[in-house]
């Protein structure tokens, strides 16, 4: 007999049956990119940015008219490696959908073009170009978009933690490729990013070439009413079952963020015989595992970030959601040393994005990163 799908996906595309609702979400994107408008989604990391973006490419509105693409940003550090990554994603997207845009590809990018090597049995070019062979990046990038244009179908380029460029050691970043994009006629872009306060700053500051150059859709938890009843279906569908209690509380614990929910459950449904019921010990065990798998991870990023910090990480971890840092009950509560220094220390949080800020209520941004903590320090959050 045949292993049972898990139909929680963590990893890769998420087929259409396994896509919770983003109704709203995924109508919104389609209708702003189809009507000629670019896109600024906002969200957590792993709150089901890239899976949104892949699921609406998957809509025949979008595949049959459009070419797409996707590039992550988050791991680079220069308009070069960004440059990079925009021209290889690019060319091995079209390369088996369209012979002609292959070849066009090689005759627009002629200042990196002696360095594709070329398939012996297709006779096409194949990019092993380094990151090294871009050696002026602002020129290939500007080939890079030429070529866009001049593509036989419209474009839709996915940008994922874009707010990543300001970062970049270059300046004027974001005039340059406000400027590229403003004159793409042929190519419509999605600006995803996961660093709140960067990115409203990046398109809602009058002072940024970015102003007002696109939608924005906040994207939040997906709510309770509709992800309860989407579990607890899919373990019916299999012979399993599961509570609505007890999926409320992981839901609960890790307040919808997406990943950590989608991860408890693929554990907990995997570790669920057919025919038997999903306990609380079961799910417990699946998030015990979860924080113990990320224990070197979180010990490295602790290591890396200085004491007064530190002592503020741990307050907002144990209060969940935190108000009122610079007050005197606060401090108190925490034994922090005073206002002055809550306030460098919040500054440098927000900045590296260990933390994040909503309505002056602050939390930590990755809601396991503050379950490892509490736990660490002794206040562990159960189900």
């Amino acid at each position: 007999m045949a292993k049972a799908i898990n139909p929680f996906i963590v990893t890769g595309k998420i087929a259409p049956e396994y896509f919770c609702d983003r109704v709203n979400e995924s109508a919104r994107l389609v209708k702003s990119i189809t009507n000629g408008n670019n896109l600024v989604i906002i969200s957590p990391r792993r709150m089901g940015k890239t899976g949104l973006i892949q699921f609406c490419y998957d809509k025949p509105e979008i595949s049959k008219e459009y070419y797409t693409f996707f590039i992550d940003i988050l791991h680079t550090s220069s308009l070069r490696e960004f440059t990079y990554l925009l021209g290889r994603e690019i060319y091995e997207t079209l390369l088996p959908r369209s012979r002609k845009m292959a070849i066009l590809f090689l005759q627009t990018i002629k200042s990196i073009r002696g360095k594709f090597g070329f398939d012996p049995i297709t006779n096409l070019p194949t990019f092993n170009v380094e990151l090294g062979d871009i050696e002026r990046p602002e020129y290939t990038l500007n080939e890079i978009f030429q070529y866009l244009s001049n593509a036989d179908k419209p474009c839709i380029v996915a940008i994922d933690e874009f707010q990543q460029i300001a970062k970049y050691p270059e300046k004027n970043i974001e005039a340059l490729l406000r400027t590229h994009i403003q004159r793409s006629d042929n190519s419509h872009f999605i600006f995803a990013g996961s660093e709140r306060h960067m990115m409203q700053e990046m398109f809602t500051s009058a002072a940024r070439p970015f102003y007002h150059s696109a939608d924005i859709v906040e994207l939040k938890a997906i709510a309770p009413e509709i992800y309860i009843p989407f579990v607890m279906g899919h373990f019916e569908k299999r012979n399993r079952s599961i509570s609505a209690e007890n999926v409320e509380k992981a839901y609960a614990l890790f307040q919808g963020h997406t990943y950590y929910i989608q991860k408890t459950f693929n554990e907990s449904f995997a570790d669920t015989s057919e025919g038997e019921e999903c306990t609380l010990e079961i799910i417990q065990a699946a998030i015990d595992n979860m924080i113990a798998s990320n224990d070197t991870i979180f010990r490295e990023i602790l290591s890396n970030i200085p004491e007064k910090q530190k002592e503020l990480l741990y307050a907002i971890a144990k209060d969940g959601e935190a108000e009122h840092i610079t007050s005197a009950d606060f401090i108190k509560r925490h034994s922090l040393t005073s206002a002055s220094s809550v306030q460098s220390a919040v500054k440098k949080l927000l900045e590296r994005d260990i933390i994040t800020e909503i309505n002056k209520v602050f939390s930590v941004t990755d809601r396991l990163f503050a379950m490892w903590i509490n736990k660490l320090y002794g206040t562990v959050l159960y189900l």
